[in-house]
């Protein structure tokens, strides 16, 4: 089976989820940790060198404050799990704006990893328009290695993107590593995570045609 080295992970359907609990749109965002945790240990076992995660974009801060409290404690919990599993964890975001939690800005740097665990992205106050603002300077200059270029250059090309909630877009989703990515679309909302989601996607990768435009 091939296995595909990077996975990015859209957990969409947290308001969704927990509105459909009766619960108020904010206690969704509590209920997506464990489930965090439990895929980049899936990936990790199955022979995944890299997973991304997606926590929240610029256009996301735009939300409700309630919210926004929300979902930022959310990815600042998510980075100390991960943390303390032993990922080499990798925050990125626009650390210049106030809505960048100063409790990640230790995790702007790549961390080592402990043995046998692999890299962990975690977007925070992410946007697209702020990850390639740098291009502009690349005019003029060897551009073979415009991916110097880009806020997230430490990130490697996605080969698998799974987004849950059933929505079939992107939403901004590092646009230069997942130019030539896969995209796997599951309707269970997020805070539903099995780990054979997992699974699912990787064998539905492993039955695509996958040329990278050769």
């Amino acid at each position: 089976m091939r296995i595909p080295k990077h996975v990015g992970i859209i957990p969409d359907g947290n308001r969704r989820w927990a509105q459909s609990k009766g619960l108020t749109k904010e206690r969704g965002y509590d209920s997506g940790l464990d489930p965090g945790l439990e895929a980049y240990r899936v990936c990790r076992d199955i022979g995944v060198e890299e997973v991304t995660f997606y926590g929240f974009t610029t256009d996301n801060t735009k939300r409700p404050s309630y919210q926004t409290k929300a979902f930022t404690d959310a990815c600042v919990n998510a980075a100390k799990m991960l943390v303390d599993e032993g990922a080499s964890l990798l925050v990125i975001g626009n650390t210049n704006s106030p809505m960048f939690p100063d409790e990640l800005r230790p995790y702007t740097q790549r961390i080592e990893p402990k043995k046998g665990q692999i890299k962990a992205n975690l977007l925070v106050n992410y946007g697209w328009h702020w990850d390639l603002n740098t291009l502009s300077t690349a005019k003029g200059n060897n551009k073979n290695n415009i991916h110097e270029y880009i806020q997230s250059f430490d990130v490697s090309r996605l080969d698998l993107i799974i987004r849950w909630g059933g929505r079939r877009r992107l939403s901004g989703f590092l646009p230069v590593q997942s130019i030539y990515a896969d995209f796997y679309v599951l309707d269970e909302y997020w805070p539903d995570f099995k780990n054979n989601h997992i699974h699912e996607a990787i064998d539905w990768y492993n039955k695509q045609d996958i040329t990278l435009g050769g």
